[in-house]
């Protein structure tokens, strides 16, 4: 069985303000620095929807801007069904969100879900929920997310260098 090429990846958190439009941003610039955006759909995405239509929160999108990246124009949204079907990896910021996930998801598509830190760094940790904390906590989840994103691209550029065998692969 061939290994499927990774083609879309979401980015989950509670709110769709902090974490995941972080994460989606950062893994936008990581892929663009390596050369290895080769039309892979990124997008981000929330467990509840209290926070749907609104922006970035305002230290998320300062974080950002500290390392040149703009993340003022996402738009915070709700998974949807289709989502599960639409993305070949959803990443949760923490383990609430892909136990939230995993309750969502039809059974089919619930190994698309996954614990972002511990699949791109085969850590189980959860990147915390900065949000009732100050700057510091989002300096420290930005740092958290790139160097997991560095992780993250690195895998998938290995996974993309294996020769087609005809052999399952277990890098992905």
């Amino acid at each position: 069985m061939n290994a499927k090429p990774i083609n879309s990846i979401l980015f989950v958190c509670l709110g769709n303000i902090c974490r995941s439009p972080l994460a989606e941003g950062i893994f936008r610039a990581v892929l663009a620095e390596r050369s290895q955006g080769r039309d892979i759909l990124l997008d981000s995405a929330a467990t509840g929807g209290w926070e749907v239509g609104s922006a970035p929160d305002p230290r998320s999108v300062a974080v950002a801007l500290r390392h040149s990246l703009d993340i003022s124009g996402q738009r915070a949204r709700k998974i949807t069904p289709p989502d599960f079907s639409r993305f070949d990896l959803i990443f949760g910021m923490d383990r609430s969100n892909v136990a939230d996930l995993k309750a969502l998801a039809p059974a089919a598509m619930r190994d698309r879900i996954h614990l972002f830190l511990e699949f791109a760094q085969g850590k189980i940790r959860d990147v915390p929920d900065p949000y009732y904390d100050g700057p510091e906590a989002f300096a420290e989840v930005y740092r958290m997310i790139r160097e997991a994103s560095e992780a993250l691209a690195a895998r998938l550029a290995a996974r993309a260098s294996v020769p087609d065998s005809g052999q399952a692969s277990s890098t992905i």
